[in-house]
């Protein structure tokens, strides 16, 4: 048998593992241990073959026939490797997390739904399909982000989290509506394989719209995040699995559709104002939060924006590489928030002083030459704002090793402030290799608008570091903290649209 017979044998396969598995796991939850065990088999079994699956698509060139409803490509597989990954990695977490627990078989099956359903979303070739799957996952996590009921933060960012993923879904079905009827295809791939093209329909452009605002629910953005932070309350494998997972889809829809999300520029500026704030507005919250796993959610907020923004730029290989980065990173927060906690007590006991205005200036300088030098060398893509980001990352980064007196500081800041940015290029060149060849025109404004953000994060950052006792800086820590009480006016209009009954507040 050939590879490329192994190949699309290996795929049902892959399917099939969940089928039967889901069902093998329900039947022996009599026997709890062996349904974990039983577990943690069909996972291992699912990693080795995504793995399989990514070596034979992104160095063999193999890939499934795109007129099935499955689909393989560059972008799948490794998305379909990350899953596959990160599931392992957290049922074996909630094996030891719920050894002494005598609802884990309870547990159990729920998880390994919401696995087996958004493996079947990053394989699907089909519209239906992909929306039925797409659907499972939420209707999935909802059992375990409720796995508690009688915790009423818990309870309450679920009802949140499950009105908003219906609003999604209703979104995404009917931009899928308007994509099959014009093109008379229910495939994904034949859909695609239309753009680019010269004419834009209306249909064409209410479906990008719709799919951006089914990926800034998704990613919880502004001004529908708060369920995100509350839901910290739920199991620790659940805060993982979402956010290090589930949540990172709204990027993948968009990696997904971006021949066609690429031609609709109202889509693209819907996706950038919103995304761009929640990641400006998130990333000014966390600083104000003391709570490890409420700044992990802040976190994933402005991450997933930052995200979505790099989608709306057309900076599409970067979204990748944001996107893997950020579900191994935030998979590994949340698994080890308790040695977080003692971190930043040691951290906070070593007694931490602020750079002075020698050491920004310094550093700002440095930032702003070798960010230059790489530009002028290479003559790389046009959209500035992500050097800008990444000149502001290695200017924080400079400053405080130029704080310390330690001998050669300077020298060992650039020098890890050159690896950082060749391995930047590496990674992001590497991410491109993964996806098509996508057009993506470049707009000025665009880049301007998100520029503009980026160095407000940090003039804000400078001046609450800097003047904590000033009496706006006090009034905008306070409003920081409260979240500018947006989730408040959230909570109060989805409990008016569907009320519900709320376990009492301890």
């Amino acid at each position: 048998m050939d590879i490329a017979n192994l190949f699309s044998l290996f795929v049902p396969v892959l399917i099939g593992l969940a089928f039967i598995g889901f069902p093998l796991i329900g039947a022996s939850l009599s026997q709890t241990t062996r349904a974990w065990q039983l577990a943690e088999i069909f996972s291992a079994s699912s990693l080795l073959i995504a793995l399989f699956i990514w070596v034979a698509t992104v160095f063999l060139g193999v890939t499934l026939d795109p007129t099935s409803w499955l689909a393989i490509t560059p972008l799948r597989a490794t998305l379909l490797l990350l899953v596959s990954f990160i599931a392992y990695i957290v049922l074996r977490y909630a094996r030891t997390n719920f050894s002494a627990d005598a609802d884990s078989a309870r547990f159990l099956p729920w998880l390994t739904l919401t696995i087996f359903a958004v493996t079947l979303t990053v394989l699907s070739n089909h519209l239906v399909v992909f929306w039925f799957a797409w659907a499972s996952i939420s209707l999935s996590m909802h059992k375990l982000l409720v796995f508690y009921p009688s915790r009423y933060r818990a309870v309450l960012a679920a009802h949140k989290k499950f009105i908003f993923a219906r609003a999604a879904e209703l979104c995404l079905a009917a931009a899928f509506f308007l994509l099959y009827d014009y093109h008379h295809s229910y495939l994904i791939s034949e859909i695609l394989q239309q753009y680019p093209t010269a004419d834009i329909a209306w249909q064409q452009q209410v479906a990008a719209i719709l799919l951006g605002i089914v990926a800034l629910i998704k990613c919880a953005q502004l001004p529908l995040h708060g369920w995100l932070i509350q839901v910290v309350e739920s199991p620790t494998p659940v805060s993982a699995l979402l956010h290090a997972g589930v949540i990172n889809l709204g990027g993948f829809l968009m990696l997904l559709f971006a021949p066609l999300f690429s031609q609709v520029t109202s889509a693209q500026w819907v996706v950038l104002i919103v995304a761009g704030l929640t990641a400006a507005f998130a990333a000014l919250v966390m600083m104000t939060r003391i709570s490890i796993k409420v700044r992990l959610a802040w976190s994933t907020t402005a991450q997933m924006g930052l995200m979505l923004v790099e989608c709306a730029l057309g900076l599409y290989e970067l979204a990748l590489l944001h996107l893997v980065a950020h579900s191994c990173y935030k998979a590994h927060a949340f698994l080890t928030a308790g040695s977080a906690v003692s971190d930043a007590i040691q951290h906070q006991f070593a007694g931490k002083s602020q750079p002075s205005l020698g050491a920004w200036l310094a550093a700002a300088g440095i930032s702003i030459v070798i960010i230059a030098s790489v530009n002028t060398v290479l003559d790389t893509n046009p959209t500035f704002s992500p050097w800008i980001l990444i000149a502001i990352a290695l200017t924080v980064s400079l400053a405080i090793r130029l704080n310390q007196s330690v001998s050669f500081a300077l020298l060992k800041g650039v020098v890890d402030a050159l690896i950082l940015t060749a391995l930047y290029l590496l990674l992001k060149f590497s991410a491109g290799l993964l996806l098509p060849h996508i057009m993506h025109s470049y707009s000025w404004q665009a880049d301007a608008f998100i520029g503009a953000l980026f160095m407000g994060v940090l003039a804000v950052y400078l001046f609450l570091e800097y003047q904590p006792q000033h009496n706006v800086s006090r009034k905008l820590f306070i409003a920081l903290n409260a979240g500018f009480y947006l989730d408040e006016w959230s909570t109060r209009f989805t409990l008016r649209v569907w009320p519900i009954r709320l376990p009492k507040q301890v």
